[in-house]
Formats: structure tokens, C-alpha cells, sequence
């Protein structure tokens, strides 16, 4: 092969591949022009593999022009491929609006809801939060003696019946004075409060939100439901205090810039004095009425004493309500058994959105 021949040869050859870029009427097109060109199978390459059985003395010559015909090629292919994007945008924007008049569509993120329950719980927490309450939590599966005996509950009281608590069957769980005993689904959160009282000295001031278990069904019962207790104990607590921090946690849950309530004597085995809580309706619109919210009471000497804490020394008090209860007062919901119900559309109705954080400064309820 004559060097005037190779020298024709790459001369078609680059013309023959520039007219094909410069003819690609789209990106595809040129994607296929730019493998037969200077693919590992193009033209050109195979050009490069007669470099191998030329003389020496053509062998620099042709491979330096063969690169430069490559790097010509390549160029082209860039230049034609930002003119044909170009192009494709252009065709894109003339012929895709958007129509900003249109509702927004929202994601599937906007489709969830949070249950009453939680909304709930989320704004009792905020509000005793700010009151300087910590979170205590515990195991829902509770020993006897946590559940009952260290709260001063008799043998013989009715909730420690089958009729009235879940419990498991016979098991190896040890009391205190080395007995079996056993174990039951916790119908109160007050086992919260004593784990707290033998883990800490004093002061204390918790809540103790979480599920309870009772056996009971109806259209305000239900076998789970949802309770938060409170604790507080030092050397001076009294009745005041605790008549305080329920109407500030009422007046900042309800919403409202006064709240009447009230305390009927009653009894509990683990506070004495003890009492039900009863506001004033007012709060959610039905004047002249009252509304029992639960109950509470100064903690039992006998408690404190289960737990090593001196009652000669130390007091306070505690107080518990449901939270479905609170909910279901606040934002009208007329059946408990519905919040466990699975029901999306009923979710859809009663919850509330994701971003519908309850906050003091911004507004507990949306």
C-alpha cells in the first residue's frame, strides 16, 4: 500500500464520516454513527490495526494521521450532539405546559394520618413537658407484685380477680420473698411509678404514658386502652400543688383560658387521700355540666414504704386518666371501640396530618 493511496483512503473515509454526523437527525442516530466511527469495532480503529504490518518508515506517519482524523470525527460528534439536545429541548418546552393553575397533587406522604391516640399523647407530653415532667416508660407484661402488691392493692380486691385482669398462666417468676407468682398484662401504668421509686431517690416527677389491659368491652370500654399517669415526690408536695398542675394541664390541653374543677372524695388503695376529677364541661362546649377525667390522690404511705422511701420524710402525689378518653372528649369521637377498629376511612376523618406537630408556642390541636 502506497502512501498517496493511504492518504486518499483516509480522506474519503473522513468525509464519508463527517457527512454522516452532520446528516443524524437525532441522539440515537448519532449514537450509532459514533460506534461504527471510532467504536472498538469502528472505522477508524481498524485503521489503527494495519499499523502492525506497515513499514516502519509509514507506520508514524499514517498513525499520527489516523489519530487526527479521530480527534476530528470525535469533535463533530460533540458539537452534533449538543445541537441536537438543544433541539430536543426546545421541541420539549414548546410542546409540554404545565398548567400552574391546577390543584397540587399531594404525595402519598400527605395520604397517612396519625391517630387521635397519638395526636393525643403527643400534646399530653408537650404540656407536662413544659412543666418539667420526664418520660418513664415500662413493659406492658408486669409481675403481680409490681402490678398490685407494692400499690398497696389487697389480695382480696375485686381487680386482682380473673374477671377483671389478664393473666398468664403458672410461671417461675420469684417475689421478694422468694414465691412464685404470676404474671399479668399491666392494667394501670402505676407499676411505671413504682419501678421509678425503687430505681431513684426523690425528687421524682414523671409521666407514664402507655397500654394498659382490663377485661372489659363496651362502647366506652375496651380490653386495651391507652392511659398516662403522674407521679411526684419530695418533702413538701401537697394537695395545692397537685390541684394546680391539673387545671394548667387542662386549661393547656382544652384550650381554653379557664377551667372549673372539682374533687369527689373517692377511694384508691395506693393514694390517701384520693379523689375524682371532674371539670366543667365548658371546656368542650357543653355548659352546666361535669365530666370525670380520672382520679388522683396523695400516694399511700404503704407505697412509699414498698419502695424504701421513708413517708415520714417523703410525700406526694399522683393522678392517672385515659388518654382515649381525653381524646374522644376533645375532638367529639363518639365510640372508643373505632379506635381500634382498622377503619381507614374513620383514620382518614378523626386523624391528623404528619406535619400536625402539637407544640405550646404553635397550637396543640390543627
Amino acid at each position: 500500500m502506497t502512501s498517496a493511496t493511504s492518504d486518499n483512503e483516509l480522506k474519503e473515509l473522513e468525509e464519508k464520516l463527517l457527512g454522516e454526523v452532520a446528516g443524524a437527525g437525532d441522539l440515537d442516530v448519532l449514537e450509532q454513527v459514533r460506534v461504527s466511527a471510532v467504536g472498538k469495532k469502528g472505522s477508524v480503529s481498524a485503521l489503527m490495526s494495519r499499523l502492525g504490518k506497515m513499514p516502519p518508515e509509514e507506520r508514524k506517519a499514517f498513525g499520527q494521521a489516523v489519530n487526527s482524523i479521530k480527534a476530528r470525527v470525535t469533535h463533530a460528534l460533540d458539537e452534533r450532539k449538543a445541537a441536537l439536545a438543544a433541539q430536543e429541548l426546545e421541541k420539549r418546552l414548546a410542546n409540554e405546559k404545565e398548567d400552574v393553575t391546577l390543584p397540587i397533587r399531594l404525595g402519598p406522604q400527605f395520604e397517612g394520618r396519625i391517630h387521635p391516640v397519638s395526636q393525643v399523647s403527643d400534646e399530653l407530653v408537650e404540656i407536662f413537658a413544659d412543666m418539667g415532667f420526664s418520660v418513664a416508660e415500662g413493659p406492658d407484661i408486669e409481675s403481680d407484685d409490681l402490678n398490685f402488691t407494692k400499690l398497696n392493692i389487697p389480695l382480696e380486691h375485686p381487680a386482682r380477680q380473673e374477671h377483671d385482669t389478664f393473666y398468664f398462666g403458672p410461671c417461675s417468676v420469684k417475689t421478694d420473698n422468694g414465691e412464685a407468682e404470676r404474671l399479668v398484662l399491666r392494667t394501670h401504668t402505676s407499676p411505671v411509678q413504682i419501678r421509678t421509686m425503687m430505681a431513684s431517690k426523690p425528687p421524682i416527677r414523671i409521666i407514664a404514658p402507655g397500654r394498659v389491659y382490663r377485661c372489659d368491652s363496651d362502647q366506652t370500654h375496651t380490653p386495651m386502652f391507652h392511659q398516662i399517669e403522674a407521679l411526684v415526690i419530695d418533702e413538701q408536695t401537697h394537695m395545692g400543688n397537685l390541684k394546680w398542675v391539673l387545671e394548667e394541664m387542662c386549661k393547656a390541653f382544652f384550650e381554653v383560658e379557664e377551667v372549673k374543677m372539682r374533687f369527689r372524695a373517692s377511694h384508691f388503695p395506693f393514694t390517701e387521700p384520693s379523689a375524682e376529677i371532674d371539670i366543667g364541661a365548658d371546656a368542650i362546649g357543653k355548659p352546666g355540666e361535669w365530666l370525670e377525667i380520672g382520679g388522683c390522690g396523695m400516694v399511700h404511705p404503704n407505697v412509699l414504704r414498698n419502695c424504701g422511701l421513708d413517708p415520714e420524710v417523703y410525700q406526694g402525689f399522683a393522678f392517672g386518666m385515659g388518654i382515649d378518653r381525653m381524646a374522644m372528649l376533645k375532638y367529639g369521637l363518639p365510640d372508643l371501640r373505632a379506635f381500634f377498629s382498622g377503619d381507614l376511612r374513620w383514620l382518614k376523618h378523626y386523624g391528623f396530618s404528619v406535619l400536625d406537630v402539637p407544640t405550646l408556642a404553635g397550637g396543640l390541636s390543627p
